[in-house]
C-alpha cells in the first residue's frame, strides 16, 4: 500500500492539478459578479469580464488626452524601470556585503547586528521621511526598495556563506590562495546563484514598496493609477491592473529561473530530482 506521502503526480496531472484553483477562482467570480449585476446591472464592485476587457483594451490601445501617452504602457515602463534600479542596486550590494560579511569574520563583527537592526525596520513606517529627505521624485520610491530588500538579502547571503563547508576554505588556504583569492573563487561562485534565489524570494516585497511609493506621490506607475480610480470604485481598471502587475511579477520571477538554471545548472541538480 502506497502512502500518501510518496505519491507524485505525473506531469498531465501536475499540469490539470495547477490550473484547478485558478479555475475554481474564476468560477466563483464569474458566479458571484452574474448575480450582483443581474440584480444591479451598473454594479461596479464586480464587473463582467467584459466589461474589464474593454476597458484594458482601450488603456492598452487609446492615448491619454493630456500627456499624449497609452496609460497601461506608460505606466508599466516608469514602474518596471524604478523596480529595475532598486532591485539592481539592492542586489549588487547585498553581494559585495554579504560576500565579506560572510567570509571576513572582522567585517561580519561590526555590520552584522546593524545590518540585522535596519532590517527589523518597517520600511513604510520611513516612507514619509524618505519623501522629505529625498523629495517626492523618483529617488524617493527606488531608496524604498533598497531600504526595503537589501538588509534581507545580505542576511540571507551571509547566512549561506556561513553554511557552506569549512573544509573549502582549508583546502583553498592549503593550496595557497590568500583571501582575496578564496572570497572570489571559493565563496563568490556559490553566493552568485543563491542571489538569484533570495531575490526572486524579495520581489514581492519590492513590488509592494513600489506600488506603496507610487500610491502616495507619483504621476505614473501601475501603483499610482490603482489609487487614482480607487476613488471612483473602477474595480474594471483595478482588477486587470493586479492581474497584469502579477503576470510581470510571474515573468520576472520565471526570468529569474531560467538564468539561475542556464548560469548554475548545479546549483538545481537537487531540484531535478525531485
Amino acid at each position: 500500500m502506497k502512502r500518501l506521502i510518496n505519491l507524485k503526480p505525473a506531469r498531465p496531472a501536475r499540469v490539470a492539478l495547477a490550473l484547478l484553483p485558478f479555475l475554481v477562482i474564476a468560477f466563483v467570480y464569474m458566479s458571484a459578479s452574474s448575480a450582483r449585476l443581474a440584480e444591479n446591472p451598473n454594479d461596479r464592485l464586480l464587473p463582467s469580464p467584459a466589461k474589464m476587457t474593454d476597458t484594458i483594451t482601450g488603456l492598452a490601445t487609446e492615448a491619454n488626452v493630456r500627456t499624449g501617452s497609452i496609460p497601461l504602457w506608460a505606466d508599466t515602463k516608469a514602474s518596471l524601470r524604478r523596480l529595475a534600479i532598486g532591485v539592481g542596486i539592492s542586489a549588487f550590494a547585498a553581494l559585495i556585503f554579504g560576500l565579506f560579511s560572510g567570509g571576513l569574520p572582522l567585517f561580519r563583527a561590526p555590520f552584522s547586528p546593524l545590518i540585522t537592526v535596519v532590517s527589523l525596520i518597517p520600511p513604510l513606517a520611513i516612507l514619509p521621511i524618505l519623501f522629505i529627505v529625498f523629495g517626492t521624485g523618483e529617488l524617493s520610491k527606488v531608496v524604498l526598495i533598497v531600504i526595503g530588500i537589501t538588509p534581507f538579502l545580505i542576511r540571507d547571503l551571509t547566512g549561506e556563506a556561513l553554511r557552506l563547508p569549512e573544509e573549502q576554505r582549508i583546502k583553498a588556504q592549503t593550496l595557497g590562495a590568500n583571501s582575496w583569492q578564496v572570497l572570489l573563487r571559493v565563496l563568490l561562485p556559490q553566493l552568485t546563484p543563491r542571489l538569484l534565489s533570495a531575490t526572486r524570494l524579495a520581489l514581492g516585497s519590492a513590488w509592494l514598496f513600489l506600488i506603496a511609493a507610487e500610491a502616495i506621490a507619483a504621476q505614473d506607475g501601475l501603483g499610482y493609477r490603482i489609487f487614482l480610480v480607487r476613488r471612483y470604485l473602477s474595480m474594471d481598471v483595478i482588477l486587470p491592473y493586479v492581474a497584469w502587475i502579477t503576470l510581470l511579477a510571474f515573468i520576472i520571477d520565471q526570468a529569474l529561473v531560467w538564468i539561475s538554471r542556464l548560469a548554475f545548472p548545479w546549483y538545481h541538480v537537487d531540484e531535478d530530482k525531485s
